[in-house]
């Protein structure tokens, strides 16, 4: 008996909202159904995939191993719908996986730009790290990925995208200092790791961190301080002199990267920015 994507949309509706009732909420239907639904996904595969009890729902040993390809399945098929629902004049889809550090000042014109040029084309855009990208361009559920590290494998293809300073900026003018109480430390990866910690070899420590160089921004714009911020990001606050680039500050760089199916490229003929 072929495996029923409704069951296994229901299963991730569950682990999300970690209750049955909550998940029945989600996909409107009643408890019973969304019950009826997770026992017959059980017996197809064998093996037992949720706790359940009345103070919620939890994943069994099984029911991780399981939640990778639950989500590859439905994804699968919610691309495969959108693919065959393409509204008139648009006669192909791109799938862009995209790194969510990277998409205010970066991908977002980037994006913009791709669709004002290729008005055939529809876009989705998913948020994902190094290790989703892979397997979402390795299964072709995805067509491109924009990110932090470049990623290899035997259909993927790899280059340069851009190479964007990072500058020290500050919500008040000043000079170059020793150390600011109010630094905010944004996490760029390794090497920005190893090379701020060259830059800094004092004791201080941050107060604060970030993953993410945007919420950093909106932290600074609302609290104030200091921090590295992409060059394209930060530029429009201080035209407008809400931030203020601090002169002689260390500079650093941040690299991304444009991964991308080589079978895939009539769905993404651009690989150069």
């Amino acid at each position: 008996m072929p495996m029923n994507i409704t069951a296994i949309q229901t299963f991730l509706s569950v682990v999300r909202t970690r209750n049955l009732n909550r998940a029945a909420d989600e996909m409107n239907v009643t408890q019973s159904a969304v019950t009826a639904r997770l026992d017959a996904l059980e017996a197809q595969l064998g093996a037992k995939l949720l706790i359940r009890s009345r103070k919620g729902a939890e994943l069994t040993k099984a029911g991780f191993a399981f939640l990778d390809q639950a989500e590859l399945i439905a994804r699968t098929w919610e691309n495969a719908r959108a693919r065959l629902s393409l509204p008139e004049g648009v006669t192909r889809l791109c799938s862009l996986v995209i790194e969510p550090g990277l998409w205010a000042g970066l991908a977002a014109p980037w994006v913009a730009e791709l669709r004002a040029t290729h008005g055939e084309t529809a876009f989705e855009i998913w948020s994902g790290l190094a290790t989703d990208a892979a397997r979402w361009l390795q299964s072709g559920l995805s067509d491109a990925a924009l990110l932090c590290e470049p990623l290899t494998g035997p259909d993927i293809s790899t280059r340069l995208f851009s190479t964007e300073p990072l500058i020290q900026v500050a919500t008040r003018p000043r000079p170059v200092m020793a150390w600011d109480p109010d630094y905010v430390f944004v996490d760029y990866g390794r090497a920005f790791r190893a090379h701020h910690a060259a830059a800094w070899p004092g004791d201080d420590t941050a107060g604060l961190s970030f993953s993410t160089p945007d919420w950093a921004l909106s932290h600074l714009l609302e609290h104030g301080g200091s921090a590295y911020l992409p060059l394209g990001l930060a530029a429009p606050h201080i035209t407008e002199k809400h931030l203020f680039r601090i002169d002689g500050a260390t500079q650093f760089e941040r690299r991304t990267y444009l991964s991308w199916r080589k079978s895939g490229k009539d769905t993404f003929p651009w690989p150069t920015p």
